[in-house]
């Protein structure tokens, strides 16, 4: 699909990127049913209406957390290693672009000034919620 990319290493989705080109009539969704963040598009005409909701209290497990960064300005690279730690590919966001990390690891580094927006799950568990390791070098 036009402006959408998915990143896989080894059957692993380590990501899903919507371009800021992208676009689409009616709703979208991305993810599949079961991943415990989920990404959709909707493209609305003046009027349509989305009737009043109050979602349900429901009791989830979420095991891994997944990410949802918006590139509001700027330009940043993201490096993607697998659940190993292994580096296996890099991808340029742009302003407009939204991606959503999923599995594996991942690391950044700000190409040009960049304003960012993060989603994901919470509580945020400090210490408990992700592993540091050291990724490829960004000096020249």
């Amino acid at each position: 699909m036009k402006g959408i990319e998915e990143i896989w290493h080894e059957g692993l989705h380590a990501a899903l990127i919507i371009r800021s080109s992208f676009t689409c009539n009616g709703i979208k969704f991305f993810t599949p049913e079961h991943y415990s963040q989920q990404l959709g598009f909707m493209n609305r005409s003046k009027g349509y209406i989305i009737e009043p909701h109050i979602h349900k209290s429901v009791s989830r497990e979420v095991h891994f957390t997944k990410e949802v960064l918006i590139i509001k300005s700027g330009q940043v690279k993201v490096d993607f290693y697998s659940n190993e730690k292994v580096y296996f590919q890099s991808t340029l966001l742009h302003a407009g672009d939204i991606i959503l990390l999923a599995y594996g690891g991942h690391g950044f580094e700000i190409i040009e000034d960049a304003e960012i927006i993060e989603v994901k799950q919470g509580p945020y568990a400090g210490d408990e919620d992700k592993i540091r390791f050291s990724g490829i070098s960004h000096k020249s």
